[in-house]
């Protein structure tokens, strides 16, 4: 009886340690990654947001079957790229449907809301997608390391199934 109590107590404190663990690595990535990423996305500081990307990324666009590295993701935008959307405010809010994180290294899957709107006629329109994300800790600080994301069909309704970050 005491052996079975023995047993019981030690996968107690094993299971509790491993999943405060997970619940550490989410905070942290979640103050080192993603809210850099979304305060950098919303306000368009490219510095910031290539920051929390990794040397190493490897940029993953499924709707046009394309695999790009960090220079050509993050290629210098053309002026008149800039001045097309230069009356336009972005704004991107992240849920995660799984998130597995192990020290120095985690995989995320999530739905992505961006909405762009008009600075100058308020008109705004929405769009949704899936992202699939590969993380690891170069240096003590995580990074992006592989980032995928696709449509596929993703609406508000399915968005909103997602857990926020806390």
């Amino acid at each position: 009886m005491r052996r079975i109590l023995l047993v019981c107590i030690v996968i107690f404190f094993f299971f509790t340690t491993a999943w405060s663990q997970s619940e550490n690595l989410q905070k942290q990535i979640n103050e080192q990654v993603w809210k850099p990423f979304i305060k950098s996305f919303n306000s368009d500081d490219q510095k910031a947001f290539k920051a929390v990307h990794s040397k190493d990324l490897a940029r993953v666009i499924q709707d046009n079957n394309q695999v790009i590295g960090y220079k050509e993701y993050f290629r210098a935008t053309p002026d008149s790229v800039k001045a097309k959307w230069g009356d336009w405010k972005k704004n991107i809010e992240l849920r995660f449907i799984e998130r597995i994180a192990d020290d120095g290294k985690a995989f995320e899957v999530g739905y992505y809301k961006t909405t762009n709107t008009n600075t100058a006629t308020g008109k705004s329109n929405a769009g949704y997608g899936k992202f699939h994300v590969l993380l690891r800790k170069e240096h003590g600080t995580w990074k992006i390391l592989m980032d995928a994301d696709a449509g596929e069909g993703v609406n508000e309704a399915i968005f909103l199934t997602g857990k926020s970050m806390e």
